[in-house]
Formats: structure tokens, sequence, C-alpha cells
């Protein structure tokens, strides 16, 4: 099956789970490292609207970048493998890569981490992006792993509720809703329900 490739000034649900269903997070610390990497990787390239890291698999809701938007001091060439452009695809590699290795060296692991390619879907409405939110932050209450979003650590939502720093763009999210009343409203209205 061929993989559509992702395209700059559009929305993507990115999102991929451990190789056969595996587990990719296997402490706390792994889930701190993840973000470490990502705030290494993905800000020169996207602007992140929401994030959900489970044991098995993650979301990302990513606007990528036209090339016009990046700004070249930010993004990181690689010694010897210099980009002609910023790649938002090669930065997703990179960071999906750079965990994989990490994670193996750690747990004594072999073989691949995750399925081989991430998964991707263009938002292709506002919407749509509305529900996808709320789908992300949602998830751990669908998976059952908590009964509130705001018990889960590991996802945007308290973040965006919070006043905290944060690369997540926080006041436009807010705006897709309205205002921070209505985000909190759609979220717990919707909370435990599958929308797709």
């Amino acid at each position: 099956m061929k993989i559509e490739p992702i395209e700059t000034g559009n929305f993507y649900h990115i999102y991929n789970r451990g190789n056969n269903g595996s587990n990719i997070f296997f402490e706390e610390e792994n889930y701190s490292y993840f973000l470490r990497l990502y705030e290494k990787y993905i800000p020169p390239v996207a602007d992140t609207f929401a994030w959900c890291l489970m044991r098995n698999h993650f979301h990302l809701l990513l606007y990528l970048k036209t090339d016009s938007e990046i700004k070249k001091e930010d993004y990181l060439f690689f010694p010897g493998k210099e980009s002609k452009k910023p790649d938002a695809s090669r930065q997703l590699g990179h960071l999906f890569n750079a965990y994989a290795q990490a994670i193996n060296k750690k747990y004594g692991r072999t073989g691949s981490l995750m399925e081989k390619s991430f998964e991707r879907k263009r938002i292709t409405s506002e919407d749509y992006l509305k529900q996808i939110i709320f789908y992300i932050h949602n998830n751990p209450v669908h998976h059952g792993v908590v009964q509130r979003m705001r018990e889960y650590p590991w996802s945007s939502y308290n973040i965006i509720i919070s006043d905290n720093p944060t690369i997540v763009k926080r006041k436009e999210v807010i705006e897709i809703f309205g205002d921070i009343d209505n985000f909190k409203a759609y979220h717990e209205r919707n909370e435990g329900r599958d929308l797709f």
C-alpha cells in the first residue's frame, strides 16, 4: 500500500503504535524522554495542537509549516546529512528513530519498536479539527486507563487549560472552540464518547 506523503500548510493527525501492538512506553521516564526529543525535532517544522502518549501508541495533531513559515535558524541540520530544505516527514522520522534506538539500548531490545511507518490523516475542516483534538484528549478515557481526561498526565489536555509554558498552540486551540469555557464544555460534554 502506497503511503500518502504529508504536505506542508495542512493539519495532520499523526499516530503510530508499538510493533504488533506491543508497548512503546515502559516507565514514566520514557514518556518524558519522548517529549524532550519531540521538543528538539518537531517545533522547527510543525506547530503542535494536541498530543497524547499511551502505553502502546501515541497521537499527535500537527500543523505542518510551509517553507516561508520555517525559520532556518530553528531547524536542526544533522552532520553530514544537511537537507536542502526543512522536511517535516524527515523530522518525524528522526524523532521516532531516536526514541526507538534509545529504548532498544536501555532495555536490551532488538528489532523495530513501532510499526513501519507512522499513520497520517489530513484534517479537512474545522469541525474535524475540533473532533480530532477531543479524540486525542479522550483517548485515555476511551481505552479505560482513566475515568476523566484531566486525570491523565501524558496528554496536552491539562496543558491547554493551564498557564504553564508549552509548545502547544494553546491560544489557537482555545480559539477553535471559541474560548476556554467552550473548550472545557465540549470536552466534558463528550467525555467517554466515541465521535468516530
